[in-house]
């Protein structure tokens, strides 16, 4: 079991094989988690992702931890900007 990362703005990919099974890949919003129902043998993640990969995990459950750290959520935090109004 594998399961290859990549986070792409606000976009986590993952794709994942079981032995000599491919399970095919997902894609969920980056503040959510993966579910095995979430994987689609008719998904392929993009190949601009490249310069996005994290890594590769043993388990859906590491890939969910590591996507709950605090650590990665800090990196990929959206800067919001706001406008105060000059009236």
């Amino acid at each position: 079991m594998g399961f290859a990362v990549w986070i792409d703005q606000d976009l986590t990919w993952a794709q994942g094989t079981h032995e000599y099974r491919p399970m095919g890949s997902a894609v969920i919003a980056r503040s959510d988690l993966f579910r095995i129902r979430d994987f689609s043998r008719f998904k392929r993640p993009p190949g601009r992702l490249a310069k996005s990969y994290i890594g590769l995990f043993g388990s859906l459950e590491e890939v969910n931890q590591f996507l709950r750290s605090q650590d990665i959520q800090k990196k990929f935090r959206r800067r919001e900007t706001f406008t105060r109004s000059i009236i």
